[in-house]
């Protein structure tokens, strides 16, 4: 029998697509160790797709033959190397500062939207610390969003490294208002998952950019500092969708929303 895999309305990124962290982080789960998932189209809300795996990977996602996503097995991929420690007070100060909040092209996304309320959304917003190449933003994780002993699951660990990674190369790029960034590849580890009502912060810094290509990492960090993941990102610049009809055709390239 073939598995397949539904990703709730309320984990959308743009409007009818699939937030880009949250889904990489369930297909995640079909592949041990260190994975690096890849996303060719839009995954859709409330649809059920097929999960081919042959007991390793690649695994793949399918919508009827349309490939939405794959994934491999990352074995001694590195950890991007986190530029410099960052306290909860310089979180807090900065949050919501970021140019992208001005005029935000995804207000309902479940990580970094505003439209969302508590208990709803993640509600990660974050910001620039001034004079160091660094975004950060606090997150403290809802009930609602943990396993039924209390710990954030996987996938919402994917999820929060998600965007302000993308917000952070955007800004470093400089790009024009007229721009959008999909999230293209994402390689993820969580290596301990926080508990509801923890005081975290997600920090991301740029890494450079290759064309349409925006590199990124970003990383969650606990109470007292202390690393709990970290990821690499790549996203893709796209012209920014008009509003009401983005998700309605396939997006060319590696990407999907985030």
């Amino acid at each position: 029998m073939t598995e397949s895999l539904v990703i709730p309305s309320r984990f959308c990124g743009p409007p009818g697509s699939g937030n880009g962290g949250y889904v990489c982080g369930r297909i995640a789960a079909y592949v041990d160790g260190p994975v690096t998932v890849t996303l060719r189209r839009p995954p859709p809300l409330a649809t059920p797709m097929a999960v081919e795996r042959d007991g390793g990977s690649p695994v793949r996602i399918r919508r009827g033959r349309t490939l939405i996503a794959e994934a491999t097995s990352s074995p001694g991929s590195p950890a991007p190397q986190i530029p410099g420690p960052v306290s909860m007070a310089e979180a807090h100060a900065v949050a919501g500062g970021a140019r992208y909040y001005a005029d935000p092209v995804f207000p309902d996304c479940f990580v970094c939207g505003m439209g969302r309320e508590p208990g709803d959304g993640l509600r990660i917003f974050p910001g620039p610390l001034a004079g160091r190449p660094l975004w950060a933003a606090p997150w403290t994780p809802d009930p609602s969003v943990t396993d039924a002993g209390g710990r954030v699951r996987p996938e919402v660990v994917w999820a929060a490294l998600d965007c302000p990674s993308g917000i952070a190369a955007a800004e470093a790029a400089g790009l024009a208002r007229d721009t959008a960034i999909l999230l293209g590849r994402m390689t993820a580890s969580p290596a301990v998952l926080p508990m509801a009502g923890d005081q975290c912060l997600v920090i991301a810094w740029p890494g450079g950019r290759d064309g349409r290509k925006l590199l990124a990492g970003s990383a969650l960090l606990g109470p007292g500092g202390r690393v709990l993941a970290t990821a690499r990102a790549v996203w893709l610049t796209v012209p920014r969708p008009v509003p009401g009809t983005y998700g309605r055709a396939p997006v060319s390239g590696t990407s999907s929303p985030a």
